[in-house]
């Protein structure tokens, strides 16, 4: 006798709540996110669908395996998971379950998803993040992506929040840690052309700072 395990048909799909680490291809052409935990050498977009890490032809989620996507049934718990030292630059990700999933305590383990909405931190300095820049770390093919404030973004590759959810597609709404939505398709208002305008500005004045020290080793030459 096999157990089954209870069949659900809900009328839209559940929610969930996850981190992850915001990526960039290395030719800067496609966003997306890279999990924290098992799953986190396989990027993922903002719509995609599950596969098994371990390599087998089996469709996830399988029983008798721990692929697929993984997410928690609560905010709370998903923002908590961010306290810990090495998930400080990671964004909060609202996601719809899609496909075939298996319902735990906690959360869901899934075939497919598609992430509403990221929230992003603050600066490491504290201050309120402008841009996604460069983490110092990544995948093959991918850039980490941490957030950072127009001051501390200097030379690095970096992304305003815009403009990442821009390049992530598929209907992805970015909000700043204070809560303010970042404009994503549907165009730039005046708080994001203001953050857009600061980052720039940023890049500049460090570029100005790079090319004068260059000037004074030159002179003392």
């Amino acid at each position: 006798m096999r157990l089954r395990l209870p069949v659900e048909r809900p009328t839209e799909p559940p929610t969930g709540y996850k981190i992850a680490h915001p990526v960039l291809s290395q030719d800067g052409t496609r966003a997306g996110f890279t999990g924290v935990s098992l799953g986190g050498a396989l990027p993922y977009g903002v719509l995609d669908d599950a596969s098994c890490v371990y390599g087998r032809r089996h469709s996830p989620p399988a029983r008798l395996c721990d692929c697929g996507f993984h997410c928690v049934h609560d905010r709370t718990a998903a923002e908590a998971l961010l306290c810990t030292a090495e998930h400080r630059a990671a964004v909060l990700l609202e996601i719809s379950v899609l496909g075939a999933y298996i319902r735990f305590e906690r959360g869901f383990r899934y075939a497919r998803q598609r992430v509403r909405t990221a929230t992003v931190g603050p600066c490491v300095c504290g201050a309120g993040a402008a841009a996604l820049a460069d983490a110092g770390w990544g995948r093959p093919g991918w850039r980490a992506l941490a957030p950072a404030c127009a001051g501390c973004v200097r030379g690095r590759t970096s992304l305003s929040l815009a403009g990442f959810a821009r390049l992530a597609g598929d209907g992805l709404r970015v909000v700043a840690g204070g809560g303010r939505e970042v404009a994503g398709s549907e165009g730039l208002g005046v708080p994001e052309l203001v953050a857009e305008a600061a980052l720039l500005q940023a890049r500049l004045d460090w570029f100005q700072t790079q090319l004068a020290r260059l000037g004074e080793a030159e002179g003392q030459g």
